[in-house]
């Protein structure tokens, strides 16, 4: 068995087994290997992020927290390829630095060969249809209220130099000619509104939860449709 199949079925004993924990010479038995090997590959596994966790009691062994993992999936070598391509068009995109801890992950367990042929596939493949402007990278803040579903405290300086503090219901993020824009439900104009990133300063998420409101996230001309003004 080879180093990224072992290390495969070690997640899948882990994850079969939790909330219980597993010891290194159960694991060993299980996988007929050495205990120095097992703990050689979990230790890999939790460099990489993986929620592996150690107790040395008497109980003690290593469990996985599942409510914190997806299952392991089975890709093909072109499927894996195709993943690492794409994860590494993400920079300046939204969630990049998930996208480049989801790449260290996969790229651990493909076979040197498939990560040089990606490689030389990344030099190939650009995008023709992305839309123009910079590529500034989206603040955690923003991509965590995104995520939680938790209002936004910004900050904003509007092209008429005016600085105001403001608090946002975050609806998605769009990309158009001066680079990303949040687009989100202002609570001091009352409208939805278009919040350039670069103006955006002091992003702090609120504990309150965002309210369902139904806007178009893909209007004709995005940011600057009729329909969506960008913040003033």
């Amino acid at each position: 068995m080879n180093r990224t199949d072992r290390q495969f079925a070690l997640v899948e004993e882990l994850r079969a087994a939790a909330p219980e924990p597993r010891a290194a010479r159960w694991l060993a038995d299980r996988l007929n290997v050495s205990v120095r090997t097992i703990e050689r590959d979990l230790a890999a596994l939790q460099e990489s992020g993986l929620p592996v966790y150690g107790d040395r009691g008497r109980r003690g062994g290593y469990v996985l927290d599942k409510d914190r993992a997806l299952p392991m999936l089975t890709m093909t070598t072109e499927e894996a390829m195709a993943v690492s391509v794409a994860l590494r068009e993400l920079r300046g995109e939204p969630f990049e630095a998930a996208a480049r801890s989801a790449l260290a992950k996969l790229t651990a367990m493909m076979p040197e060969q498939d990560l040089e042929r990606a490689d030389k596939l990344v030099d190939r493949v650009r995008p023709v249809n992305a839309p123009p402007g910079p590529r500034s990278a989206v603040p955690r803040p923003i991509q965590r209220a995104l995520e939680t579903g938790r209002v936004l405290k910004i900050r904003y300086h509007d092209r008429n130099d005016t600085t105001t503090d403001r608090t946002v219901e975050p609806m998605g993020l769009l990309h158009g000619p001066r680079g990303w824009y949040l687009l989100a439900w202002c609570r001091l104009r009352d409208a939805p509104r278009g919040f350039l990133l670069d103006r955006v300063h002091n992003a702090e998420v609120g504990e309150e939860s965002v309210v369902d409101r139904s806007v178009d996230l893909n209007p004709p001309g995005a940011v600057d449709a009729p329909g969506l003004r960008v913040a003033g």
